[in-house]
């Protein structure tokens, strides 16, 4: 009997067999656009990637590949702003998210495509209107309903992608501000992501495809976080998030339709 060996470069490679060098460079740029967005408003690639990800792999890998992608670009993102990391509340977070995360990112592994891409859709487009409700209600929370808080956003965390609007309301409600709400934001969204990316893996969700797309947006979102610090404070933040919040309603409204086909 004839053994072979398989180089693991190979198999990433292979991966992209059925992916046009076009598309590629389409997931790049939106992955360095979804970066610096990131980088100035806490938010983006969740809510950006699925757009360009959805067609090319489906619903179902697509948080696996999030995840792991994300922590590229939250690392960037704490060593462009680490001075400005809250740590007192990013543990508080963290005792709270990661219990309910497991769940939420177990629950993931579950789902079939169709339901994946209702429960992505679905949390894209109530990520827009739950912000704009908190910031119009000036909400705030002490440190007992920031753990509250948390306890609910693991869940929803685990199990979707465009859902960090709801840990950046918590940390301003909680009186982070400014640069401070990007830089816990990241510092918390690693460990997160850790936690969700283990579980994955003990479910076998996480494919030559997933490792391949997410080191992809991961290596070219590097650079995101330092240019987003350049601009932060030129950028008109209200701008971009108006316009992002038209591209994630339209998105999700697309990935509810697709599904629903199904």
């Amino acid at each position: 009997m004839t053994l072979t060996y398989q180089l693991p470069e190979m198999t990433l490679l292979t991966a992209f067999a059925d992916v046009s060098l076009w598309q590629l460079a389409l997931v790049a740029g939106v992955a360095l656009f979804a970066s610096i967005v990131g980088g100035v408003s806490g938010y983006g690639t969740g809510a950006l990637m699925p757009l360009v990800l959805v067609p090319l792999v489906g619903a179902e890998p697509l948080v696996p590949i999030i995840s792991i992608s994300a922590m590229f670009s939250n690392s960037s993102r704490v060593a462009a702003f680490v001075r400005h990391v809250d740590w007192r509340r990013t543990i508080i977070v963290l005792a709270a998210a990661v219990p309910t995360c497991v769940l939420g990112a177990w629950g993931y592994t579950r789902l079939s495509s169709a339901g994946a891409a209702l429960v992505i859709g679905a949390m894209l487009i109530a990520s827009v209107p739950l912000r704009r409700h908190l910031k119009k209600r000036d909400f705030r929370v002490g440190d007992g309903g920031l753990a509250l808080g948390s306890l609910g956003y693991g869940v929803v965390v685990g199990g979707t992608a465009g859902s960090g609007v709801i840990l950046l309301s918590l940390l301003m409600a909680a009186g982070v501000e400014g640069a401070g709400v990007i830089a816990t934001d990241a510092a918390i969204s690693i460990a997160i992501g850790v936690v969700k990316i283990s579980v994955f893996g003990l479910a076998g969700v996480i494919t030559a495809q997933v490792t391949a797309f997410a080191l992809l947006i991961g290596i070219v979102a590097l650079p995101g976080a330092f240019l987003a610090k350049a601009f932060i404070e030129r950028m008109p933040v209200h701008v971009h998030t108006a316009i992002l919040d038209a591209v994630v309603l339209l998105g999700g409204a697309v990935l509810i339709y697709g599904a629903l086909r199904h």
